[in-house]
């Protein structure tokens, strides 16, 4: 594999990266809205949130690229591949963290709720000064482990022909034949996004479970 093939996969590798990037800053705003309306003790609401989730959890990531790409085609909205993966690992991201942080906010000692009620404090000064600062803290192990596995599943994305890490692997591999030097670059080029931020969650969830005690 010559510099050409590997700044080839470089560039795959920076696709994969705004698209990680862009899959977890958009679902984290939308899981968001998604975890406070799932506390938000409004019934109908609730229902809405929890079923947009398992909508979300209960279905494999390929189908729902899948689906975004070639399903609203199909009704005249033809979406550019960037755009198309964009809003579906968006989406799909959404579902998840709305529900990592849904059991975050639910983490929070009730106690601090009801101290937060007694000062007279309304909903959005409860949530933005006493509640998610804690929920936050508690949820940073399960979200880094989900932005690892989010990374991982950008390889998806090419189900749309969009053009990541994986893909570029298989591009190259298929000009040189040789598949288990590209493929072994491709792998450790995952790992070295991935293992960082995994020890970084196994270490706050470490730090997080001494200062609990």
């Amino acid at each position: 594999m010559g510099l050409n093939e590997f700044l080839f996969l470089l560039a795959g590798l920076k696709w994969t990266l705004a698209l990680s990037a862009i899959g977890f800053l958009g679902g984290g705003v939308a899981g968001l809205i998604v975890a406070l309306a799932r506390t938000s003790g409004i019934a109908p609401l609730e229902r809405v949130a929890a079923g947009y989730i398992g909508l979300f959890q209960g279905t494999p990531l390929l189908m729902q690229l899948f689906v975004v790409y070639y399903g609203l085609a199909l009704v005249g909205l033809k979406l550019d591949a960037w755009v198309a993966v964009a809003i579906g690992f968006t989406l799909h991201a959404s579902a998840y963290l709305g529900e990592i942080w849904r059991g975050s906010i639910e983490a929070v000692p009730r106690g601090q709720t009801e101290a937060a009620k007694a000062l007279s404090l309304n909903y959005v000064s409860r949530m933005k000064d006493v509640i998610l600062p804690q929920a936050i803290r508690i949820s940073l192990p399960a979200t880094i482990g989900f932005l690892v596995q989010l990374i991982k599943g950008t390889s998806l994305a090419a189900i749309v022909g969009f053009t990541e890490l994986a893909r570029a692997g298989s591009i190259v591999s298929n000009q040189i034949f040789q598949p288990l030097l590209v493929f072994g670059v491709v792998g450790a080029l995952y790992f070295a996004m991935c293992w960082p931020l995994s020890l970084y969650g196994a270490w706050l969830e470490r730090r997080l479970a001494t200062a609990t005690r």
